[in-house]
């Protein structure tokens, strides 16, 4: 049997599931909220067309109103001043939008601290117990904050000193951008940055060393808790926007059962 009637017969035996890592894309969608004087992207919206009336018999169509970067998306170079030389979203190569996992459960730890940052040392732990980090592959960083997803408060988490959200250290984005093999990172939260990543240095390491170093960024994922810790292969295409910086993305799972 060649290899992609193998994977069919998995898709369609039940031996292989397809598992969505996406959040509805709606109104409700939280979005991130940057402090003046910086500019915000707009929640996403319809506005309807036609619906089987006067403006069209037959048929229910309707206009998008989004930003690049709301609710599940795609994080290409170019989004951030260190990518700026490097590929759009359009230009990502489609080998690259198919690729292994691995999941890094951290949710104990977020548990007890929601500013819980990934350290290298973190990572290191991870991969004595299941091994290297895949060669070209995703590491998705399971929180646990998915369960906020439906509150824009709640996913936010902010206060008077600014948001509270699980991330990743400067020193661990550094290594994941110059050192490991990942093509990218994927986590649960609103961006790829911790909540007070705006006070590091640099400030939004993800953001500036990753995509710095041409590398990816998915974010808002949810269920998460449905993947092996290896194993997953991620299929995650975002719309080929030209000069586009970043993209809605329905991103998929598969997992051998």
């Amino acid at each position: 049997m060649s290899v992609l009637k193998a994977l069919l017969a998995g898709l369609t035996g039940g031996t292989i599931e397809v598992v969505d890592l996406t959040a509805p894309l709606a109104a409700s969608t939280p979005i991130l909220q940057l402090p003046p004087p910086f500019a915000n992207t707009i929640p996403f919206g319809l506005t309807e067309i036609s619906r089987y009336d006067d403006r069209g018999p037959a048929w229910y169509w309707n206009d998008i109103h989004t930003g690049e970067h709301t609710g599940t998306h795609f994080d290409a170079p170019v989004h951030w001043v260190t990518g700026r030389d490097g590929e759009d979203v359009s230009q990502v190569p489609p080998r690259k939008l198919v690729a292994p996992a691995v999941v890094v459960d951290v949710t104990d730890r977020v548990g007890e601290d929601p500013d819980f940052l990934l350290e290298v040392e973190h990572i290191r732990e991870w991969e004595a117990v299941h091994g290297p980090l895949p060669e070209g592959g995703w590491l998705l960083l399971r929180t646990g904050w998915d369960a906020r997803s439906s509150d824009q408060a709640e996913f936010l988490n902010a206060d008077e000193t600014g948001p509270h959200t699980p991330g990743v250290s400067v020193a661990a984005a550094k290594w994941l951008a110059e050192e490991s093999p990942v093509i990218g990172i994927g986590v649960e939260t609103v961006g790829t940055d911790a909540g007070a990543a705006h006070s590091f240095d640099p400030a939004f390491p993800c953001h500036s060393y990753l995509l710095g170093a041409g590398k990816y960024g998915l974010t808002q994922l949810r269920n998460l808790d449905r993947l092996p810790a290896t194993g997953a292969v991620v299929i995650a295409p975002p719309l080929p926007i030209a000069g586009g910086s970043g993209s809605p993305v329905r991103v998929l799972a598969l997992v051998e059962k």
